[in-house]
């Protein structure tokens, strides 16, 4: 893997391909816009893990830097967890080829997960711990106020199921969010796009993509087997992942039970709310 292979150069593509590239950017574009990510004078550290996300999360970024409104300086990180045969040279040659300014930084958080989580155990939780400490101290050697990370549309959908399955709770992943300390603001600029459109978006760019041979290779996590039911549905009702995601961003507190979202407690004849009155309709019409 110590061949960086070239983006192809646009001109070569299909039309599909263009039409799939302007998509994502226009959907990019959109989420930056709704949410007020990135403003004049921001620096945007870029979390880049090797995988399809991360690299496509780059791409668009530094394409629509080139004519955004704002100025804004983009720094590609990667935390290098030491994993058995991690190809260190993949990412920094590639970063060169673009003329990207890149922080490699190397801490062996894989010796620690494995030491810590009893073989056959989920390491994500531990492993993300550990990574978001190191991604925060690193973000503030670099100067950067906004740290953006791959996640998308089908990850938040996802989460949202986990934690409505295993968590009692309504909480997904928000597009934006300030850290605990206050110091930095994450940003999640992919979380209108939709991860099948990320993949052949990053088959078409050809990125050199590195497996994740620490979480990635694990079976039977629950957030594979959310995913497996997300897509069963999805292939049996065309466009429900999208309807899904569309209801994270329509809630209703007043048909919910959350008396610190809704004051259930206080409520007087002769009240509105803005949801209406839908008691004994079928509004969703099924």
């Amino acid at each position: 893997m110590n061949d960086i292979v070239q983006p192809i150069q646009f001109e070569h593509y299909s039309t599909n391909f263009n039409r799939l590239k302007g998509r994502l950017e226009s959907q990019v574009g959109k989420a930056i816009g709704d949410f007020n990510m990135i403003e004049d004078g921001d620096t945007v550290m870029v979390c880049l893990s090797g995988g399809k996300d991360s690299y496509t999360l780059l791409d668009i970024l530094l394409t629509l830097r080139k004519r955004a409104p704002v100025d804004f300086r983009i720094v590609a990180m990667n935390l290098d967890q030491k994993q058995p045969g991690f190809p260190a040279d993949v990412l920094p040659n590639y970063l060169k080829s673009l003329g990207v300014e890149y922080h490699i930084e190397t801490q062996d958080t894989y010796s620690i997960v494995k030491e810590k989580i009893p073989e056959g155990k989920t390491t994500c939780s531990l492993c993300s711990r550990l990574r978001r400490g190191i991604i925060y101290k690193v973000a503030g050697e670099l100067g950067a106020n906004k740290i953006a990370l791959g996640h998308h549309r089908d990850d938040m959908i996802e989460t949202l199921f986990l934690n409505m399955f295993f968590g009692g709770k309504l909480k997904a992943m928000p597009p934006k969010l300030v850290t605990d300390k206050g110091d930095h603001i994450v940003i999640r600029p992919l979380a209108y796009c939709a991860e099948k459109d990320i993949a052949r978006y990053a088959r078409g760019m050809e990125f050199p993509i590195i497996p994740c041979n620490l979480c990635g290779s694990q079976e039977n996590l629950q957030r594979q087997n959310i995913k497996e039911m997300l897509t069963n549905w999805e292939r049996q009702y065309p466009g429900r992942s999208q309807t899904i995601f569309t209801a994270m961003q329509n809630v209703a507190p007043s048909h919910l039970m959350d008396s610190g979202l809704f004051d259930f407690s206080n409520m007087q004849l002769g009240q509105q709310v803005a949801e209406g009155d839908v008691a004994f309709d079928d509004s969703v019409g099924v």
